[in-house]
């Protein structure tokens, strides 16, 4: 694709992409709804009572039953090929209807029968020897599933005695030795932490030392539940971990605490018309920084000043401005959401930041940009490496450093350098100088033999081990790529740019499919993520003819689909969900790259 096609294209994406901006100055996006989030959600909402919320629970069963695939499984997605864990909670949900209601029974029956063919009786403690060899040493999904299995009668009435105890207790102590204790739960699950840990000590037979700790740690542990509730009641955002929390605290006779009644009502409010329910509320944030910079230098032909002044305008409102009370991080950082129960992270700080530099002039986001790369400096690990939410937590995959958002940190820290140089303070701009440094190390560190680089919390449901090589380095390549055209940057560290963004486009060009499409890896069926991302990090004159070709790819994929979207997104353990925006952001910067590579 190129010349007047290129433009006609990049016209209607972009028109496309500014068309879903609303009047606050925001994307709000569509997350998919799953049957995960479903289910949890109906078995609270019956806990609580299946009375007062019997529309609701009818309305997710009903949703459930048009959403079952075939052979009688679930996946996270519609588009999803059956999991266990999102099979089994289903049966569970299903379990508490199934004496009543012949038709939830004909759909619990066809679950058996999938769960049967992988080998589970749900009538044993075999299910809960295979969760629990799933997840491995990461109680975050495991434990919270058979909870709610165990609470509604499945594998039967001994589950309980199967099912690991959460220390809770541990959560009185000072949130500073959190990540030196072995909670087998990530950070940003201490809400699950607290609730599952409570009810299955209510529901366990345990020893009296432990008895005794644990019964003189309950009240103290609810109190931190309700120190982390957000105003709109939902930890997160999250359906999965707010319904997780609710259920439990009715089954451990807390149903009476505000947890539990902002949680139930949280719940009802999120339930979509069809009656399904997404993972998360949305991922406004995230979406709108990623639209911001899909434009690139034709940001103007598409958003008047005025929107580019809303949009800013939003982003400095929604930026934390105290101690967070989920994580504890300090003031500068952003979150995925404009709601509540976000929590400040880093991957949406440096998109944050990124956006900000192309909306308004310097000198009018300086106080939010300084303050953002403050955060950021505060969130670096010793490895140089940049996590999601808490520094220092290592011992479960999503509290570690990783290469998408190190590299994502890199180019904004770079970014604030390039612009601010002249305005920084000598110690500011060396302490910044070695962030960057140390993030450098990091990558070449991280980066595979192969070239490739993995991200955290995007995957691929079709590779072996579910990792995403090609987006992971897709991102990191075009951070890398835009970092190395700043100016502040030496010939030596550029030069170690050059060499790692090298690597990396051996490797997208090495796992191309033969339709010209590219997958989560080498011989993974294509989608518009994946293809548009690598095409992003590869545009460049020397790779004109097979950018050209992936182009061509999206072209024939949009003309036939639309902006079909891809489970391509991991949350909560290994939890997929679809992004409306997610094909049409990435397909947009494709064209904007192109563009500025042909000249046009």
């Amino acid at each position: 694709m190129k010349g007047k096609e290129l433009i006609k294209r990049l016209n209607e994406v972009g028109n496309f992409v500014a068309g879903e901006l609303n009047q606050d100055g925001f994307w709000q996006g569509q997350l998919s709804s799953g049957a995960l989030g479903v289910a949890v959600a109906v078995a609270a909402l019956h806990f609580d009572d299946p009375f007062k919320n019997a529309v609701e629970i009818e309305k997710g069963i009903l949703w459930l039953q048009r959403n079952i695939n075939e052979d009688g499984s679930f996946g996270d997605t519609p588009e999803s090929p059956g999991n266990v864990s999102a099979s089994l909670l289903c049966y569970a949900a299903l379990n508490l209807y199934a004496e009543k209601d012949k038709s939830a029974k004909k759909t619990q029956q066809q679950i058996a029968g999938y769960l049967g063919v992988q080998k589970i009786d749900v009538n044993s403690a075999q299910v809960v020897h295979f969760i629990l060899d799933y997840y491995q040493k990461d109680y975050t999904f495991s434990v919270p599933i058979l909870t709610m299995c165990g609470l509604c009668g499945v594998p039967g009435q001994d589950a309980f005695n199967h099912i690991p105890q959460l220390p809770f207790e541990l959560s009185l102590l000072p949130r500073r030795f959190y990540r030196l204790l072995n909670l087998n739960v990530v950070s940003y699950a201490i809400p699950a932490l607290v609730a599952v840990g409570i009810v299955i000590f209510k529901k366990k037979e345990s020893k009296l030392f432990w008895r005794i700790i644990r019964r003189f740690s309950i009240n103290k542990a609810i109190n931190i539940l309700h120190q982390m509730l957000p105003e709109s009641g939902g930890y997160l955002e999250a359906i999965p971990l707010t319904a997780f929390v609710s259920l439990s605290l009715i089954n451990s006779d807390f149903a009476e605490t505000e947890v539990v009644k902002k949680g139930i009502g949280f719940l009802k409010k999120t339930q979509r018309p069809d009656g399904g329910w997404p993972i998360d509320v949305d991922l406004s944030t995230w979406v709108t920084s990623l639209s911001v910079k899909a434009y690139r230098s034709n940001l103007n032909d598409f958003l008047t000043p005025d929107e580019q002044n809303k949009i800013a305008r939003h982003f400095k409102l929604i930026q934390n401005e105290g101690i967070h009370s989920f994580n504890g991080t300090g003031p500068g950082g952003w979150g995925w959401t404009n709601y509540s129960g976000s929590v400040p992270d880093g991957d949406d700080t440096p998109g944050v930041i990124l956006a900000l530099l192309k909306l308004q002039p310097k000198e009018k986001i300086k106080k939010e940009v300084l303050a953002g790369a403050k955060w950021l400096q505060q969130l670096q690990n010793s490895d140089g490496g940049f996590p999601t939410f808490s520094k220092g937590w290592g011992k479960l995959p999503f509290d570690k450093s990783c290469s998408d958002l190190t590299g994502h940190c890199l180019l904004a820290v770079s970014a604030i350098l390039e612009t601010f140089k002249n305005d920084l303070q000598n110690k500011e701009l060396q302490v910044l100088g070695e962030l960057f440094k140390n993030a450098l190390r990091y990558l070449e560190k991280n980066q595979s033999k192969n070239g490739s680089w993995l991200p955290l919390w995007f995957g691929n449901q079709l590779t072996n081990n579910y990792a995403n090589p090609v987006y992971g380095t897709a991102k990191v390549v075009a951070y890398l790529k835009d970092a190395a055209s700043h100016q502040w940057i030496n010939e030596l560290n550029c030069n170690r740019l050059g060499k790692m963004i090298q690597k990396g486009n051996d490797f997208l060009i090495s796992v191309q499919n033969n339709d010209r499409s590219w997958g989560g890896d080498k011989s993974i069926p294509g989608s518009m993520e994946e293809t548009a991302l690598a095409v992003s990090a590869l545009a460049s004159p020397e790779n004109m003819k097979i950018c050209c070709s992936g182009m061509d790819w999206l072209d024939e994929f949009y003309m036939q689909n639309g902006f079909k979207p891809a489970p391509i997104g991991l949350y909560f353990a290994s939890l997929w969900y679809d992004e409306k925006m997610y094909p049409a952001t990435a397909y947009l910067e494709a064209l904007t790259r192109m563009k500025e590579l042909q000249g046009e």
